[in-house]
């Protein structure tokens, strides 16, 4: 059985439209520079409201990958 070593990485992602499009976000544009992404943690969740209601959604994660050898 092999081993792997992770690293963690912290992000934020935004959406006007939902937290689960945050998140999508934030591990799509992550992956187009780190290699080997294998998880994320949502560790904060918080949005912006403008006239009494929710006009963005921001997430901050912590991504897993694994290094390379």
């Amino acid at each position: 059985m092999s081993h792997h070593t992770y690293k963690l990485l912290e992000v934020v992602g935004s959406s006007p439209v939902s937290v689960e499009e945050a998140i999508s976000n934030a591990v799509g544009d992550a992956s187009k520079t780190i290699r080997h992404i294998r998880w994320f943690e949502v560790i904060e969740t918080r949005g912006h409201v403008e006239d009494g209601k929710v006009a963005h959604y921001q997430v901050t994660l912590k991504l897993g990958f694994t290094l390379e050898k």
